[in-house]
């Protein structure tokens, strides 16, 4: 269950998304993906992202507040005033952790939920903008600590996909088909809870107790519920918002607006409750968007502009050290070595003496003889600064900076 393997070169890292799967992505995009569960027994080591010494670190020692823990007994979530106090003194807040508490809490069968450890612990900060990067979907990461023999939630369905990452202890898993396949995002498990009980009540797809290393992907909707075993279960569960095709509809219905037949108003008196009423308008409505969808210079390209867009604001890219990089922008010389900012993606546009680069919240206008050096930079090989192509020694010096002090590109060593 090692991490790396060894090659004449030396040690060779694994990918995030092999950590969580047994077999090639390419098997899993065709036969698991958004489709079927798939267990990965026996398949890495996990403390390296989280185990039970980071558990008391976290909740010890880094001053966590709500929502990022919570705590949950017997299916239901507890109320926050059990689980923490007033910071203190030069902390004036009300609802910060208590280790106190949750000592209290944990040991009378409360699971403890770190929620949103992907932006806290620098581990897992790396691992998951790894992951996002293979996967193109955000994602998240939860930790589930809970104590001998407790369940810490009834059998429900997620409205996104999960891989779970067995750290520490056993849990028993019962895994059940959906009643409801591919939830959207509001479609939740409540909305359908009869189903889902008698669905829990029957036979499972997956039946299995998950030991350290183990790995499990479930797709949304799938029905399950997890029991810990004997000593205290640690696991990861890393939730993907998987983007669907009625999230492209989203993008496509902006047209809406430059569609002067779609922004008139019902007639007046209509009786928008009539059934018979609306049916004409339903049928020209729906005649007009199908129009003006068609008709739309480049639909693909306005999906994709909303979609990254969007992908921008629910990803971060890798961090940047502001004092590292003013000291780099002061010492900046052609030798210097550059990349692109891992995670940032990025559309480069020329047009006339112009190239615009729109890279998360960042957009800038530079002169044509850069586009050269940008997709060059893009790529996201280090490079040195004299080295990038279309550009003078004076005029790499300026785009750089200029692409530093906009945390486009970072030094490399």
């Amino acid at each position: 269950m090692a991490q790396d393997a060894l090659t004449e070169r030396g040690p060779v890292t694994r990918s995030a998304l092999s950590r969580c799967i047994a077999v090639p992505a390419e098997q899993f995009a065709r036969e698991h993906w958004g489709r079927a569960p798939l267990l990965s027994p026996e398949h890495d080591d996990f403390h390296d992202l989280l185990s039970p010494d980071a558990v008391d670190e976290l909740v010890g020692r880094r001053g966590l507040r709500t929502p990022f823990i919570r705590l949950a007994h017997e299916g239901s979530v507890l109320a926050a005033e059990r689980f923490t106090s007033s910071g203190g003194f030069g902390a004036e807040v009300s609802d910060q952790v208590s280790s106190d508490k949750v000592l209290a809490e944990f040991a009378a069968g409360a699971t403890i939920v770190l929620q949103g450890l992907h932006r806290m612990w620098p581990p897992l900060v790396d691992f998951t903008r790894a992951l996002v990067g293979e996967l193109g979907h955000p994602a998240q990461v939860n930790a589930y600590v809970t104590p001998p023999s407790s369940q810490g939630f009834s059998p429900h369905y997620d409205t996104h996909d999960v891989f779970v990452l067995q750290v520490s202890g056993e849990k028993h898993w019962v895994i059940h088909a959906p009643v409801h396949p591919d939830p959207l995002k509001g479609q939740v498990w409540t909305d359908h809870r009869a189903a889902v009980a008698a669905a829990a009540a029957g036979e499972p797809v997956i039946d299995r107790v998950l030991r350290p290393g183990d790995a499990l992907y479930l797709p949304r909707g799938w029905i399950h519920s997890a029991t810990a075993l004997g000593d205290t279960s640690i696991h990861l569960t890393v939730g993907m918002a998987a983007y669907t095709r009625a999230d492209v509809v989203d993008t496509l219905l902006s047209v809406i607006g430059d569609t002067p037949a779609l922004r008139t108003s019902l007639p007046l008196g209509i009786d928008v409750s009539d059934a018979d009423e609306l049916r004409p308008i339903v049928q020209e409505t729906v005649e007009a968007l199908v129009t003006a969808l068609t008709s739309a210079p480049d639909p693909a390209g306005l999906a994709a502009a909303r979609l990254g867009a969007r992908f921008g604001r629910d990803t971060r890219p890798a961090p940047v050290g502001p004092l590292a990089t003013l000291s780099a922008i002061a010492s900046l010389s052609e030798h210097t070595r550059v990349r692109w900012r891992e995670g940032l993606g990025g559309r480069l546009e020329t047009a006339d003496d112009k190239v615009r680069l729109t890279a998360g919240g960042v957009v800038l206008s530079l002169p044509a003889e850069a586009s050269r050096a940008l997709q060059t930079l893009r790529t996201g090989d280090p490079v040195a600064v004299g080295s990038l192509p279309g550009l003078d020694r004076a005029s790499a010096l300026v785009v750089v900076r200029r692409l530093l002090r906009e945390g486009v590109v970072v030094t490399s060593q």
